[in-house]
């Protein structure tokens, strides 16, 4: 699966049980990032997502545990380090600051091979970060 996390530049993903974004652009890019693909997303992440959205966009309650192999999970503290054998991909979008949280990302991006960087103007940020990596093979 391929996980996707929002984060800050403490590794942050949640404050007060909210996730730290709600950027209209980084939802934007997110579902064209997913495309057609299936796109599993926490329930509690749902009121970031626009009306109308695809079939292959679903929302639950445990979303790692029912995603396939490829398929993209969109998740805001939760824990991966259990998952961790499943996660093929790890996509964080960072905003490039700090923020107040009380949940962090509870994985080590540095122990990953970084594939890709690019980023984009957000509609909270002018500058929002999106950063791919490989799980490396041992």
């Amino acid at each position: 699966m391929k996980v996707i996390v929002c984060v800050d530049d403490r590794m942050g993903t949640e404050f007060n049980r909210r996730p730290l974004s709600r950027d209209r652009e980084l939802i934007r890019d997110l579902l064209l990032l997913a495309g057609r693909d299936p796109l599993w997303a926490d329930t509690s992440l749902a009121p970031l997502f626009p009306d109308g959205l695809p079939d292959s966009v679903r929302f639950c309650s445990d979303p790692l545990t029912k995603a396939g192999p490829g398929e993209y999970v969109f998740v805001a503290g939760h824990p991966l380090a259990a998952f961790a054998d499943r996660i093929e991909e790890l996509i964080l979008y960072r905003w490039n600051r700090l923020y107040p949280s009380d949940r962090r990302l509870d994985l080590d991006p540095s122990l990953w091979r970084q594939i890709q960087d690019v980023s984009f103007p957000g509609s909270s940020h002018a500058r929002i970060s999106r950063e791919t990596y490989k799980r490396t093979e041992e």
